[in-house]
Formats: structure tokens, C-alpha cells, sequence
């Protein structure tokens, strides 16, 4: 129990910083790389829902429970690296599928070192 407790060690204030400011930047990704449209979708759409996950997952107000937090992330990061093997044998594109996977690799390393909690009154 104590070796999964030293590997988490981003608050969840910042697991929703690097959300909020990753969710655009991977939006915009493909159309600056110029992928396909398949692309360009899949990766809209992950960073259109983690920016939507990351904006509502701090303060008191929040509306889905921390505990549920991380659950839809892993689910996020699943779905974009199937999107990323859909994409690459479909286009047989795979620098796309490296791209795609890569952030679901990227989101689920991010999500196994947060600390999913907040304070007391928080």
C-alpha cells in the first residue's frame, strides 16, 4: 500500500492545470500536423471531454465525485489509444496512431501519479 502512495504525487489542482492546458493543445495538434480527418476527430473529441472533466474537477462545487475522477480518465486515455489503433489501420497512417496512443499513454501515466483528494472542507 505505501509503494502506490510514493508514485502519486501530483494534487489534484494540478492534474487539472496539466488537463486544462493539454485538453487545447491536443485539439489543436492534429489540424497543425496536418492529419486526416479521422484524426483530427478522435483527438477533438478526447480533448473536447478532458477539458470538460478537468474545468468541473476542483472546488466544492464539483459535479462528478473525485473517486469517479480517475475512473474516467483511464476510460479517456482507452478510448484514444483504440482511436489511435482504429485510425492506424484504417489510413495506415501510423505517425496519427503513435500520436493518438501516445496520448492515451501520456494521460494514464498522469492519472497513476495523481493524488485523488482534496483537503478536509474543500
Amino acid at each position: 500500500m505505501i509503494v502506490m502512495t510514493l508514485f502519486r504525487t501530483i494534487p489534484l489542482p494540478v492534474h487539472a492545470a496539466i488537463e486544462t492546458l493539454a485538453a487545447p493543445a491536443v485539439m489543436a495538434a492534429p489540424f497543425l500536423l496536418g492529419f486526416s480527418e479521422p484524426a483530427a476527430v478522435a483527438a477533438f473529441v478526447f480533448g473536447a471531454m478532458l477539458l470538460g472533466l478537468a474545468v468541473q474537477s476542483i472546488g466544492p462545487r464539483r459535479s462528478i465525485p473525485i473517486a469517479a475522477h480517475a475512473g474516467f480518465d483511464y476510460a479517456l486515455a482507452a478510448l484514444v489509444a483504440i482511436a489511435g489503433l482504429v485510425v492506424g489501420l484504417a489510413t495506415a497512417d501510423w505517425g496519427q496512431a503513435i500520436f493518438l496512443v501516445g496520448i492515451g499513454v501520456a494521460q494514464v501515466a498522469l492519472t497513476a501519479s495523481t493524488r485523488f483528494s482534496v483537503p478536509f472542507g474543500a
